[in-house]
């Protein structure tokens, strides 16, 4: 068997046969960010006391009835507008019958055949080391509301395997879910990563969740299956549940295509199940047969009236969503002359895009902000983990500093050594430069004597640059620089420093 692209998904051709194609599709669990549950006012906080959280509704005792939160209705159909899906005028919730301790009801409340958004599509910017960034269209099938379930806590193992007893916190449980249900148009492990990323990227800008993959407030389930070629039937469906990481994503998917390759190649059945990714071990394990929709037994839910949204009422949402990040992306890209990479990175968050701007329309130059913020600052604040909102250096004050820079009142140099300060206590660059002399050195006269005493103490070294070792530029340039604490105009300097060295 050929090695070939495996991790992306194809095998080169090999005498004459069809290459692999893998054909990839993510549920995305989002949990959106309300105070209270989908169906109940007990409280969404997370970290608290197992089991502190939670009501007659959540448990699901006899005599309660759900009633929908309408902050989760108007975020379900924010993600939705913003995903370029149709969100239905009306829409209903079901009965998914399913028996595990962490689900008190013993089902949960889900939509299934009239959910609240479906047929959209995102752009997705797929990026790799040494390979050419390219767009893609991934079309999104659908948008449902639902619940999550609660928390199971193996004692002995960390799951239901080895464990000599479970315990169950039912915090979680009755938090209000968006899940996500992706079209089969990714083909590698790259394209699910970016694509998780981007709708992580989108709810975060919305404001409709957090996206805390460490606390569980996106996950991913991912379906896959190899096939001859693309225009061969799709192959076998595998699920692999629960990953909470991009990286995660990408090596599973990597390892169950060789895996399902290898399976195929080798004459062995691939089964349609659930499987689980091991971080630990790098593969995925089996975990059981695959559910299908008549296992559940749907049925709508009894207590809950059909759902409406009116069109002015989709309008009004419509009307509040943000600037979205790939609209931004091209933005800076085509108004602001930024490079792919340095619009990738300022709009990956919603404040750091924000400061970015805000930086601009006080007068900063875009490329020159850009290069500020992608570079010192976000390592600044990625260092001490803070977010740019935090920092006491405001746009204006960012701005201010690179207009020193561009009209020659200070060097690169010298915003270079402000900016830790500037990082940590904020203020004026332009007062700081006055107040301690820092200004730019452009008087041609007062840096041709500077030149003229740096040439005579070091004879040896210009008798040497005239003798043909031209390199020596260099050394007087830093000790020019050195001389002046970095203050000369380095444009001026240089030529001036050229005249005199060539005597």
């Amino acid at each position: 068997m050929v090695e070939g692209n495996i991790a992306e998904g194809k095998i080169a051709e090999e005498s004459g046969v069809e290459a692999w194609e893998a054909v990839i599709g993510l549920e995305t669990h989002v949990q959106l960010g309300t105070a209270s549950k989908i169906f109940t006012a007990a409280s969404t906080s997370f970290g608290d006391e197992p089991n502190t959280h939670i009501d007659p509704v959540v448990c699901g005792l006899p005599g309660t009835l759900p009633v929908l939160n309408q902050k989760v209705l108007e975020y379900a159909v924010k993600a939705s507008l913003a995903l370029n899906l149709q969100v239905a005028e009306h829409s209903k919730f079901d009965r998914k019958q399913y028996f595990y301790p962490d689900l008190p009801k013993n089902y949960q409340i889900s939509q299934y055949d009239q959910p609240i958004a479906e047929d959209g599509w995102i752009e997705v910017e797929v990026a790799e080391k040494g390979k050419d960034t390219y767009l893609k269209r991934v079309g999104i099938e659908r948008l449902h509301m639902e619940e999550d379930a609660g928390k199971l806590v193996h004692a002995g193992s960390d799951r239901l395997a080895g464990s000599t007893h479970s315990l169950v916190d039912y915090n979680r449980a009755g938090v209000a879910l968006a899940e996500i249900v992706s079209k089969p148009d990714l083909r590698t492990g790259r394209e699910a990563a970016e694509y998780a990323s981007e709708i992580r990227r989108i709810m975060r800008y919305l404001g409709v969740s957090d996206g805390n993959m460490q606390e569980g407030s996106l996950r991913c389930d991912v379906n896959i299956s190899v096939r001859r070629g693309p225009e061969a039937p799709f192959g076998v469906k595998v699920e692999i549940k629960n990953m909470n990481s991009f990286s995660a994503i990408q090596k599973a998917i990597d390892f169950e295509i060789a895996r399902q390759i290898k399976a195929y190649e080798s004459g062995e059945p691939v089964v349609q199940e659930t499987r689980l990714w091991d971080e630990s071990k790098q593969l995925t394990k089996s975990m059981r047969s695959k559910e299908g929709a008549s296992d559940y037994r749907y049925f709508p839910d009894p207590d809950l009236g059909p759902i409406e949204v009116s069109a002015q009422q989709r309008a009004v949402w419509l009307a509040e969503l943000p600037e979205l990040p790939a609209a931004k992306r091209h933005r800076y890209a085509d108004a602001l002359g930024l490079s792919i990479y340095d619009a990738r990175v300022l709009t990956d968050e919603r404040a750091m895009a924000e400061y970015f701007e805000a930086a601009v329309a006080a007068g900063g130059d875009p490329k020159a902000v850009a290069n500020w913020v992608t570079g010192d600052i976000a390592a600044h604040v990625n260092a001490n983990r803070l977010s740019i909102t935090e920092l006491p250096l405001g746009p204006e004050q960012l701005a201010e500093m690179v207009q020193l820079i561009e009209t020659g009142a200070i060097s690169g140099k010298i915003a270079k050594d402000l900016l830790p300060e500037l990082l940590e206590k904020g203020g004026s660059a332009a007062a700081i430069v006055e107040s301690r002399g820092l200004g730019m050195i452009s008087d041609p006269a007062a840096i041709t004597a500077i030149v003229t005493e740096l040439l005579a103490a070091h004879p040896e070294e210009v008798e040497a640059f005239r003798g043909g070792k031209n390199k020596l530029q260099g050394f007087f340039v830093g000790q020019l620089m050195k001389r002046t604490g970095g203050r000369a105009d380095p444009k001026l300097a240089n030529r001036i420093l050229s005249e005199q060295l060539k005597g």
